[in-house]
């Protein structure tokens, strides 16, 4: 039977992606990258001869048809992005809904993901938490930022390193400046940090030394 694999694909260090993961994208017939360029590398390094297809946020709605045809007919199929458990901020949702819809076998295999070293090297309440992701650019962040200055559990954000001082800025506005929160940079590569304090701290610290490569966000929750 056909079947779609989610397999997630290291955040940085290539030695963090599965024996399984390995094993499942030699196997299937057709793996969905959300860029080519980027997956091919890893591909190479793993020797990994499988073909690819491109499947990404701006061609998803198109493509998704199509590829539940291919499965349909008995295609094994592996969906990754650049990096982490696809899905999750990334390119995902639309195809396993699709294949839900119709009776198509989904497996998620376990794997990297950014936001969980991020929040148990914070330091912040992990028992309870919410995932936000990217917060709206425009259009809504405001209404969002109000809603979630009332909340109480730790939440998670992603965010880009250009925007990264606007959304500190955001938080000391909304949140209050006594607000702790942590930011991780770079999660498994060679200059890995994790800057802790309050967002008036962070939001300085970051302000003098402009940040690089791909960040998450931990905020506590209203006390």
């Amino acid at each position: 039977m056909s079947k779609l694999y989610i397999v997630p694909t290291p955040i940085g260090n290539l030695k963090d992606i599965t024996f399984r993961a390995i094993e499942v994208l030699k196997e299937a017939d057709l793996i969905l990258a959300e860029d080519t360029r980027t997956s091919g590398k890893l591909l190479k390094h793993f020797e990994i001869s499988t073909h690819m297809q491109s499947h990404h946020m701006h061609n998803e709605h198109k493509t998704v048809e199509n590829i539940i045809q291919k499965l349909k007919t008995g295609t094994t199929i592996a969906l990754i992005s650049d990096a982490g458990t696809p899905c999750i901020s990334d390119p995902g949702f639309l195809l396993s809904r699709a294949c839900i819809e119709n009776n198509i076998d989904i497996e998620c295999l376990p794997g990297a993901t950014a936001f969980v070293p991020a929040l148990v090297n914070s330091g912040l309440p992990n028992d309870k938490f919410i995932f936000e992701g990217f917060l709206p650019v425009k259009k809504g962040r405001q209404t969002r930022l109000n809603l979630l200055a009332e909340e109480t559990r730790t939440m998670i954000f992603y965010e880009s390193p250009h925007k990264l001082i606007k959304t500190l800025g955001h938080f000391c506005e909304y949140f209050g400046e006594d607000r702790q929160v942590s930011v991780s940079r770079e999660l498994t590569k060679m200059f890995e940090e994790t800057i802790r304090g309050t967002a008036k701290e962070v939001l300085e610290f970051y302000t003098n030394k402009p940040p690089k490569g791909e960040i998450v966000i931990i905020a506590a929750g209203k006390k």
